[in-house]
């Protein structure tokens, strides 16, 4: 089966009950992906479809009025590796002040129960979610144990001594240790953005260079040069990457 992705709670029409996994998936790291491998596994063992529910938008920045927190991935890339592991829906909508003002109760019954026909539910043990962020595993737990449905609730994922988080993936990034991202997210960081035209001056070192625009939206490594590698046009290049002020200037 294709993976089905509904950008609205309209959308959402003629799918098949579910496991359901929760969070906002930023990164999909390497926490994200067991998770969603659970929820995966789980609903082939119980005949249900996988699927995840997350927000196209990060819910701190609507709460705080402003944009406080940056993306690691663009939703089409999270959307995408969300795919490749091997899940049957994805609902990714954006959070509103509809959803930011609904009681943690309603959340549940009204988006996860009514609309994505959830039997069972994954999620991490710092999950937030209703009005004020009231909603937790224990209330998911209680709901539950009212209405018949299960929830799984995973311990802190481990690397290096650490907890494995969006927030310390987004630190790495930011402070230039884009080195460290691959242990915790599974995947190599990459950032990508619109060429666009400078004062050429690559052409009189004897080789090319790019100028590359970055979504103000996307989390940003520290200043720098980085080895990294070019994929342009479909083809792959070695690279290396200046972050900030132009040294050929």
């Amino acid at each position: 089966m294709q993976m089905r992705l509904f950008t609205s709670l309209e959308e959402i029409d003629k799918i098949e009950e579910t496991v359901v996994a929760l969070g906002n998936f930023d990164g999909v790291h390497k926490g994200h992906q067991e998770l969603i491998r659970r929820t995966v596994n789980s609903a082939i063992g119980t005949n249900l479809k996988s699927a995840v529910f997350t927000f196209s938008n990060h819910p701190k920045n609507l709460l705080a009025g402003k944009q406080v927190v940056k993306n690691i991935l663009y939703c089409d890339e999270k959307v995408k590796i969300l795919g490749d592991l091997g899940v049957d829906y994805v609902v990714s909508i954006p959070f509103d002040e509809t959803i930011r003002d609904m009681e943690p109760e309603r959340f549940i019954m009204e988006l996860l129960v009514k609309k994505l026909r959830m039997k069972e539910a994954y999620c991490g043990f710092n999950y937030r979610f209703g009005r004020n962020g009231e909603g937790t595993p224990e209330t998911l737990m209680k709901v539950g144990l009212a209405n018949g449905f299960g929830i799984h609730v995973l311990e802190p994922y481990m690397v290096r001594g650490q907890i494995v988080s969006s927030t310390i993936i987004r630190n790495f990034i930011s402070s230039g240790q884009v080195d460290q991202c691959l242990a915790f997210m599974g995947h190599y960081y990459s950032l990508r953005g619109k060429v666009i035209m400078g004062n050429r001056f690559g052409r009189t070192l004897g080789f090319p260079t790019l100028n590359i625009s970055i979504d103000e939206d996307m989390v940003c490594p520290a200043d720098g040069v980085y080895v990294t590698y070019c994929n342009y046009d479909g083809i792959r290049y070695p690279s290396v990457t200046n972050v900030g002020v132009r040294p050929t200037v």
